[in-house]
């Protein structure tokens, strides 16, 4: 617990928050809250993230986040915040904070061998709102475009449910042929159709206690979407070629990439399934609103084609940064396929910038070589930047994309912050 004035001033903390961040009282106290949790001179607001102290100040409500911290060993860690205005005998308002330190992400949100990674505000705002509405029992709709691992996140809803222990069970609704949608969905008696040779449950009861996820439920066709929303609306059916009621307790993830919403006033999706799957919406970003963790996916990635293929495989510097500057329109599917065809290319453990082949976009500018910092070029104009530094509105663009974060932008540049600050200096 900590407790911070309107100034972002620490007043008080008690002595769990002390041993977290390796300070003594005399020394917390009257320092700013970022100072002490996320190693940073400017409120996390500035930095993208959803700050608590912000939105309790701001509105006077509670406020829950799920934040990036760091321990007095500067090692990161996923904390949840609750935050609370509290008001002294004056009437001053303070911001209380409970600070509640979670488990590894990597223990805990995983799929097969693939595992949610991030850290970037925009990744820790959706895991925020993964974790709350998986508590619920509501049914859930996720958009994403094509790759950003909508799968990945309803195994994370199904995880942070009550439902974890039971079934999740997955239907590709672009693979399901409509003349098979009851017997897979519902299931099959013997004999209810030529060559059925015996009972099949169908994948609706198959999850019963569990999750149900409808993976691109924006490509069933109107007749497949009406029996489902039958089944959905009471919980009961029959299995094919049965006459016996059954019922099943299933909640229900279904996801897209298409506007639903659209798509039912064009009469190509029911309105009233929408709303039926739509209790509570989460959108997933796509991977260019989250580059902060493009090399933490990458570096999973390259351990998950690793196994596989019988190989060790790591990045180097440069083609981290060659990455972090393409716009990736195939998302975290696209990075995978890319990164398996550089460990095919790469003649060593190490995958170099040059074994990087992008074959969508092509990214609006590239950083070469620590050779040469400072160095980029734009392949809108295919104009070199001279070695003394980067031009000022390509500086001014990478500014107010990481909303005026020196350091990050240093970082993708390859050179110092100190040499950022005096080519903006020597730009004025």
């Amino acid at each position: 617990m900590v407790l911070i004035d309107d100034h972002y001033r620490i007043i008080a903390a008690n002595r769990a928050y002390q041993e977290a961040y390796g300070v003594q009282s005399d020394e917390v106290i009257g320092r700013c809250c970022h100072e002490i949790s996320h190693h940073s001179p400017v409120p996390c607001h500035m930095r993208g993230e959803d700050c608590p102290h912000q939105a309790v100040f701001t509105t006077g409500e509670a406020h829950d986040v799920r934040h990036i911290h760091y321990d007095h060993q500067n090692h990161a860690e996923h904390v949840r915040i609750r935050g609370h205005a509290i008001k002294d005998q004056e009437g001053k308002t303070y911001l209380g904070e409970e600070i509640i330190r979670l488990p590894h992400q990597e223990e805990g949100i995983t799929c097969g061998d693939m595992r949610m990674v991030g850290r970037s505000p925009a990744f820790m705002k959706c895991l925020h709102h993964i974790e709350m509405a998986g508590r619920t029992d509501a049914s859930i709709l996720l958009y994403g475009e094509s790759g950003v691992g909508k799968e990945l996140a309803a195994s994370a809803l199904h995880q942070f449910s009550a439902r974890a222990s039971e079934a999740f069970i997955t239907v590709d609704c672009t693979s399901l042929p409509e003349t098979l949608f009851e017997s897979e969905i519902l299931g099959h008696e013997r004999g209810a159709f030529t060559g059925c040779l015996g009972r099949k449950r169908g994948l609706y009861e198959m999850a019963d206690r569990g999750t149900l996820f409808l993976d691109e439920v924006g490509e069933l066709p109107l007749s497949m979407q009406a029996k489902l929303l039958r089944v959905l609306e009471t919980g009961t059916f029959r299995r094919l070629g049965g006459s016996e009621t059954l019922h099943a307790d299933v909640r229900i993830i279904a996801a897209t990439n298409r506007n639903l919403l659209e798509m039912a006033g064009q009469r190509q999706f029911r309105e009233d399934l929408y709303y039926r799957l739509a209790a509570i919406t989460i959108d997933l970003p796509p991977l260019r609103d989250r580059r902060d963790d493009i090399a933490g996916i990458a570096a999973v990635l390259l351990e998950r084609i690793g196994k596989s293929w019988g190989g060790q495989w790591t990045l180097s510097k440069d083609a981290e940064r060659r990455l972090f500057t393409y716009d990736f329109p195939g998302n975290v599917r696209e990075l995978r396929n890319i990164l398996q065809k550089a460990a095919a290319l790469a003649d060593g453990p190490v995958i170099q910038a040059n074994h990087l082949n992008f074959t969508g976009a092509r990214p609006a500018f590239e950083v070469h070589a620590a050779s040469s910092p400072g160095a980029v070029r734009d392949f809108g104009t295919a104009a070199s930047v001279p070695r003394g530094g980067a031009q000022p509105d390509e500086l001014e663009a990478l500014l107010r994309q990481y909303q005026g974060n020196r350091r990050r932008v240093a970082e993708i540049l390859g050179v110092s912050e100190r040499t950022v600050y005096r080519w903006l200096r020597r730009g004025a």
